[in-house]
C-alpha cells in the first residue's frame, strides 16, 4: 500500500465497447484541466457484445453532462426516442402491458391515483390504468414529443430514453474521448504485474511489445474480468437460481412494422424475444434457458419471428447472471460486463455502466485508496444490482402461464426476502415500498404487478374519503385530457426529422397512425 497519498495521475481503462467508452469519454470530460493522463487499452481483434441498445431515461443526463447535442448523437447512431417497454405474453398468453417512463393520472387529495383507481376498480370502472399514462396512450399511437417544461400538466410529467445502435454509440464516444485528450492504444494484455505486497495492479504487458502503467485501473474487458477476476481473483456471485436464463441470440433485421417509441419483450416457451426499433434496421434477440431449449431451436424460434428479412447471421453469447463480489478491489474498479451481468429485459445494461462510472466519480480516490470508499462504492453498486436483479425477477414470478418448464420452474421459486417482502405489501395492501436508492421507482413497479395480473386485496383507506361521484368525474375527465393530449402529439418519426435527429442511414418508416 502507498505510503503516503496524492492525486492519481495516471487512469488506464481496459477494453472500449460502450462501457469503455462512456467511462473514457465521462472522465475526460469531468476531470478536465488535471494533470491525470487517460489511456484506454483495447484491441481491434476482440470483437464488442454491442447489443444493448436500449436505454433509461438517465441516459439523457450521461449526454447532456457531457455536453452532448441530442440531434448529433441521434444522427451518429441511428437512434430513436423512447417512451417505454411493452411487454407481451407475460401474465398469460394474449396479455400485453406498457411499462411506461411516466406516472399514472394524478394525485388526489395527495392519494396516489392508483389507489382511487384501484377503489374505482371496486365500483365496477372499466377504464385501465393506462388509460391515464400520457406516455403509454401516446406510445400506443407513435407519437412523441419532449416533456413541456415549465407546464403543469400530462405533457410535462414523464421521462424518455432512446433506441440506438451501441456500437455506433461507443465509436461516437471514441472520438469525443479523443478529442478531449484520452489516449488509445491498440493491443491485448499478455500479462498483469502486480505489486507483491500490496496486491495492486502496477501495469500491463501486451502482445505487441507495449505496456500500460497507471495508478487507477478500470476493467472494462467484458465477461472475462481480466483485471478484477483473472489478476485479482475478486470471485462472482451466481444468481442464476434465481434468474436461470443463460444464454442470448442476437440479430439484426430490416424494419418492416412501425417505427415505435418503444421496446417490446415477448414471452417465449424458454425465454422471451426482444424487439428494438433503429432508424436504420430492428435488432433483435432470444434470451433463454439452454435447460429447456437448444441453441438451434432457439435460433429458429427468433428467425420465425422477425419482422423482417435478416442482416446479418445470428450471434450467439453465453452468459452467468450474477456479479463481482467486490466491484472495486484494490485499485482496480470494474464497470460493465466485467462487474456482472444481468439479462436486458428492463433495458439496464448501459444503465448499469452509466450507475458505475457516477459512484466512480463520485468517490474519486488518491494515490491512498482508503478502504473506506471502496467500501462504499462496492455497498452502492451491490444494491444497484440487486434492486434490479429483484424488479427483473418480478417479471418471471408474475405469471400464470401453466405451460414451458420455464415457467413452472418460477412457480415454486423461493425469491429473495428483498423482493418477497415487496410483493406482500402489495398484494395486502396495495402498497409500494420506497427505495431511497434504486433504478425504478414506484409506477416502475406498478406497471409489472397490475400488468401481470397481481391485483391486491386492499387499498389506501384514505380514498374512501374521497366521494364516489367525484372519483368517477375527475377520472373520467384526466382520461379524456390524457387522449387528447396524445392525440395532438406530433407522429414519433415526423418528430425525429423535425429535430434534426435523421440519420443519412436511416430508411424510416411511417408511424402508427
Amino acid at each position: 500500500m502507498p505510503q503516503s497519498s496524492k492525486n492519481i495521475e495516471a487512469i488506464c481503462i481496459l477494453g472500449g465497447g460502450t462501457a469503455g467508452w462512456m467511462t473514457a469519454a465521462a472522465l475526460a470530460h469531468k476531470l478536465r484541466g488535471l494533470p491525470i493522463r487517460i489511456e484506454l487499452v483495447e484491441s481491434d481483434e476482440i470483437g464488442t457484445i454491442g447489443v444493448g441498445e436500449a436505454t433509461l431515461p438517465l441516459i439523457r443526463k450521461f449526454n447532456e453532462a457531457l455536453n452532448i447535442d441530442e440531434a448529433t448523437f441521434m444522427k451518429e447512431t441511428d437512434a430513436t426516442f423512447k417512451l417505454g417497454i411493452e411487454f407481451c405474453d407475460w401474465g398469460r398468453p394474449g396479455d400485453r402491458y406498457i411499462h411506461p417512463f411516466g406516472d399514472y393520472g394524478q394525485p388526489i387529495d395527495e392519494i396516489p391515483f392508483y389507489q382511487a383507481w384501484l377503489r374505482l376498480r371496486q365500483l365496477g370502472e372499466t377504464a385501465r390504468l393506462d388509460d391515464y399514462s400520457y406516455s403509454i396512450m401516446a406510445a400506443e399511437l407513435g407519437r412523441f414529443q419532449r416533456p413541456k417544461a415549465g407546464h403543469d400538466s400530462v405533457e410535462s410529467g414523464f421521462g424518455y430514453a432512446y433506441q440506438f445502435d451501441s456500437s455506433r454509440y461507443a465509436q461516437f464516444l471514441r472520438r469525443y474521448a479523443e478529442a478531449n485528450g484520452v489516449i488509445r492504444t491498440e493491443g491485448k494484455v499478455a500479462s498483469t504485474t502486480c505489486d507483491p505486497e500490496s496486491g495492486f495492479v502496477r501495469s500491463l504487458t501486451l502482445d505487441n511489445g507495449k505496456s500500460a502503467t497507471a495508478e487507477l485501473f478500470v476493467d472494462c474487458s467484458g465477461f472475462r474480468g481480466v483485471l478484477i477476476e483473472q489478476a485479482l481473483k475478486t470471485g462472482y456471485d451466481d444468481w442464476s437460481h434465481w434468474l436461470p436464463c443463460d444464454r442470448a441470440i442476437a440479430v439484426p433485421c430490416e424494419a418492416k412494422g412501425a417505427l415505435t417509441p418503444l421496446t417490446r419483450a415477448t414471452a417465449r416457451q424458454s425465454g422471451w424475444q426482444w424487439r428494438i426499433p433503429l432508424q436504420h434496421r430492428v435488432g433483435n434477440g432470444h434470451v433463454y434457458c439452454s435447460r429447456f431449449i437448444s441453441d438451434d431451436e432457439a435460433a429458429t424460434q427468433l428467425l420465425e419471428n422477425l419482422e423482417g428479412p435478416a442482416l446479418a447471421s445470428p450471434r450467439q453469447l453465453y452468459f452467468t447472471t450474477g456479479r463481482r463480489r467486490k466491484f472495486w478491489n484494490r485499485n482496480v474498479v470494474a464497470i460493465g460486463l466485467a462487474a456482472g451481468f444481468l439479462e436486458p429485459l428492463e433495458s439496464t445494461s448501459i444503465h448499469l455502466i452509466q450507475e458505475g462510472i457516477t459512484e466512480l466519480l463520485q468517490l474519486f480516490p488518491d494515490t491512498s485508496f482508503h478502504s473506506s470508499d471502496a467500501d462504499e462504492y462496492n455497498d452502492r453498486m451491490g444494491l444497484a444490482f440487486e434492486r434490479v436483479r429483484d424488479f427483473i425477477l418480478l417479471h418471471y414470478v408474475a405469471n400464470q402461464r401453466d405451460a414451458g418448464e420455464l415457467w413452472l420452474h418460477f412457480q415454486n421459486l423461493v425469491l429473495p426476502d428483498s423482493l418477497d417482502e415487496k410483493i406482500t405489501a402489495w398484494m395486502t395492501r396495495g402498497h409500494i415500498i420506497k427505495y431511497e436508492f434504486g433504478t425504478f421507482l414506484p409506477p416502475s413497479w406498478l406497471a409489472v404487478l397490475l400488468g401481470q395480473n397481481l391485483v391486491p386485496r386492499g387499498y389506501d383507506p384514505r380514498v374512501l374519503n374521497i366521494p364516489e361521484n367525484r372519483l368517477l368525474v375527475e377520472s373520467r375527465r384526466l382520461r379524456e385530457t390524457v387522449l387528447a393530449a396524445a392525440r395532438r402529439t406530433p407522429d414519433h418519426v415526423a418528430f425525429i426529422r423535425q429535430a434534426g435527429g435523421t440519420s443519412d442511414r436511416a430508411p424510416l418508416t411511417a408511424g402508427v397512425s
